[in-house]
């Protein structure tokens, strides 16, 4: 019991504010592992992982039955629900994917500005756990080992200023990260057509244009950078010029 209250106590602990440029930096930080394409071929995993998991927890929570998660090397990822080919829920699930890295963030940005980033990681990891069990390939399994390992030596090992520091950096690259796979999916459209891409499949569902699901993925990602914007980032602006 007592080892159980002193997690829970850890769990559910305030850290310190940090200062304005940690804040600004790990923004700047994610703005720039999203933008330099090397960098991003590797880090775009991470937004695939939370990609893929929306789906599935979507797919569950309409009850549809989740048959396995499959993340490849070309940073793509597929996850196999059964259920109804068409109606509301298979819409949802469909809808799921590209919001998810950036709700995730606003999630994760809610938490930083109340100061539970200890909370933050733990939900993090315990996401990624579950994700874990529900992997059916090689490389999907190495990668979500690997994301979990990261977050786990950061949460268990790592003292209280790093970790808010990992936090912040997490949360902004789930937020700006959001919006260039966005923008890769219309370009994919435009070159080649994606007949099978989440908007495709939502247009033959709704019979609305697949353009127009890009839109609305562009503007939940951009709304929810907005918010973390204005909770986070423009007060520490805001600080760091006065």
């Amino acid at each position: 019991m007592d080892h159980l209250s002193q997690f829970t106590d850890r769990l559910l602990a305030t850290s310190d504010p940090v200062t304005a440029a940690v804040v600004v930096g790990t923004a700047a930080l994610a703005l720039v592992v999203v933008a330099v394409r090397p960098v991003w071929r590797v880090a775009r995993h991470g937004v695939t992982i939370a990609h893929e998991g929306g789906h599935a927890l979507v797919a569950v929570l309409v009850g549809r039955r989740l048959s396995g998660i499959r993340l490849h090397s070309d940073t793509s990822g597929l996850t196999v629900s059964r259920g109804k080919p068409r109606g509301l829920g298979m819409i949802l699930t469909l809808l799921a994917g590209y919001p998810a890295p950036a709700l995730l963030g606003v999630g994760g940005a809610w938490l930083l500005g109340q100061g539970r980033v200890a909370l933050l990681l733990w939900l993090a990891l315990a996401l990624l756990a579950v994700m874990l069990l529900w992997i059916r390939n090689l490389y999907g399994l190495v990668a979500m080992l690997v994301a979990g390992g990261l977050v786990f030596v950061v949460t268990w090992y790592a003292d209280p200023y790093v970790q808010a520091g990992f936090g912040y950096a997490l949360v902004w690259f789930l937020l700006i990260g959001a919006i260039r796979p966005v923008a890769e999916l219309q370009a994919s459209r435009w070159r080649r057509g994606s007949p099978q891409s989440d908007a495709d499949q939502l247009g033959r569902l709704t019979h609305l244009p697949g353009l127009l699901w890009v839109g609305v993925f562009g503007l939940i990602n951009l709304a929810a950078v907005g918010y973390a914007v204005k909770l986070l980032l423009w007060p520490a602006l805001v600080e760091l010029v006065g």
